[in-house]
């Protein structure tokens, strides 16, 4: 291979290489570019071979070259620049964010013969990850409470009822549908209370058999029962001076209720196996999705526990009784999946935004996750629309709520939405347009009807 060969099959090489190249001499200036250098800057190769490195402006080099040194730059004097941030001037003068690397190049005999330098273009990356701080101070901004999105007035109450329970150490029963936030409520009462420097113990009691829940709850001493080769700390004495929360508390078994309510009546545990009492000091935070007053007439749940237990009892509106907070909640969610993902899916489209306040939300705010998710996985354009959302919600039937009719038409006559507009109508008309009244008649809040009067453009 001659020389001028070689030289051909070296230039084909280097253009391949999608970073910038540029090779100067001891004096600094450009003796050989790469097209993606050219692609970087913005300058021709013309423009470039036989000029100063200078006019790139790099903000490293200037660095560089403030001091007193018989060197170009300090490349040439340190023999290395690894992964270095800067900036570059391009030819119409905006400005590039590169990693920039490089090295000095040496002859056969070991003389310094000039330098080369690769240029990576990461402006991408830093618009990423200002992107990411901006979508996080967003997430965290007035619209939220300790990470929990909301607007609507029952949430405000619920923000109130947690300031004002947070200055109690009285026993807080949180109640609420499945998917609407209790271990989020139930954070939020700690990070707001005095307590929030100390530990804050979660235990989830429908995830444990008898035998490992009491265990898990008081802890247990050597040789308690087959398999404990050592002593254990429960989860009490592991929250002492904090908080625990004991989620769904209904499927708390008979036996392990007596030893909770000795726990709240005298501040003490006893470990499995052992008779020796350990005084605890913990706020007691319990929660379910259960029917409590019901299970105390059936005789599954102690009378004495729920009263102990319902000193403080918060309820949590459910996803269709706040659905003016669901454009916020669906935004945060489409958010921190764009980031995920990393899919080019730019917005929600007004039609699937409008499916997704139409539809009722039986699972609540985790069903509204999971949509997402789901939508996430099946768009394929710029846009989520109304065929990339779960089909539950394309059939336009909102699951059946606690609502209670006030009408005989028989359900069949009419179609889900259409039913609710009858009856939101002829409760209003019963009432002389009091939404008040109207919405005890209906069983929902008033904001509900509020809402519904909206959707339904009827005149307040």
């Amino acid at each position: 291979m001659s020389h001028q060969e070689y030289n051909a099959y070296w230039k084909t090489v280097v253009d391949t290489i999608q970073e910038g190249v540029m090779i100067v001499n001891p004096e600094g200036t450009i003796v050989s570019v790469n097209k993606a250098f050219e692609t970087l800057t913005g300058y021709r190769l013309n423009e470039l071979i036989g000029n100063s490195c200078a006019t790139l402006n790099c903000t490293a080099c200037k660095l560089q070259r403030s001091g007193h040194t018989d060197y170009w730059c300090t490349l040439f004097r340190n023999g290395l620049l690894e992964k270095q941030r800067c900036t570059l001037k391009r030819r119409d003068g905006t400005h590039v964010h590169i990693l920039k690397n490089g090295s000095i190049l040496h002859d056969g005999k070991g003389k310094v013969i000039g330098a080369v330098e690769t240029m990576t273009d990461i402006t991408e990356l830093l618009e990423r990850d200002t992107t990411i701080e901006a979508f996080k101070r967003e997430l965290s901004a007035r619209d939220t409470f300790h990470g929990i999105i909301g607007i609507s007035a029952p949430m405000q109450l619920v923000f109130d009822l947690i300031n004002n329970a947070s200055d109690s150490d009285a026993p807080l029963l949180i109640l609420g549908e499945s998917g609407t936030g209790k271990e989020l409520i139930a954070q939020a009462v700690h990070e707001c209370s005095s307590r929030k420097e100390a530990p804050y113990i979660k235990v989830n009691c429908a995830s444990l058999n008898e035998s490992l829940l009491e265990s898990e709850l008081f802890g247990h001493v050597k040789g308690a029962f087959t398999g404990a080769h050592q002593n254990r700390t429960g989860r009490f004495e592991a929250a002492h001076k904090g908080s625990i929360f004991l989620d769904e508390i209904g499927d708390l078994p008979m036996s392990t209720q007596v030893k909770l309510l000795r726990v709240l009546e005298e501040k003490i545990i006893e470990r499995v196996g052992d008779q020796h009492p350990i005084p605890i000091d913990a706020r007691i935070i319990t929660a379910t999705n259960r029917n409590l007053t019901k299970m105390v007439q059936e005789g599954s749940f102690r009378e004495d526990l729920f009263y102990r237990i319902n000193v403080i009892p918060l309820t949590i509106p459910s996803l269709r009784e706040r659905t003016s907070d669901i454009p916020l909640l669906a935004e945060s969610f489409f958010r921190k999946l764009q980031l995920k993902s990393g899919k080019n899916i730019q917005n929600i489209s007004n039609r699937a935004m409008e499916l997704l306040m139409r539809y009722g939300w039986p699972g609540n705010v985790r069903e509204l996750r999971s949509s997402f998710e789901y939508a996430f996985v099946t768009c394929q354009g710029t846009a989520i629309e109304p065929e990339d959302l779960p089909p539950i919600i394309l059939q336009d039937k909102p699951a059946v709520t606690k609502e209670q009719p006030v009408i005989t038409t028989p359900r069949t006559e009419l179609t889900g939405d259409e039913r609710r507009k009858k009856e939101l109508l002829d409760a209003l008309e019963q009432t002389g347009g009091n939404q008040t009244r109207a919405a005890k008649i209906l069983g929902v809040s008033r904001v509900t009807v509020w809402n519904r009067m909206k959707r339904y453009e009827l005149r307040e």
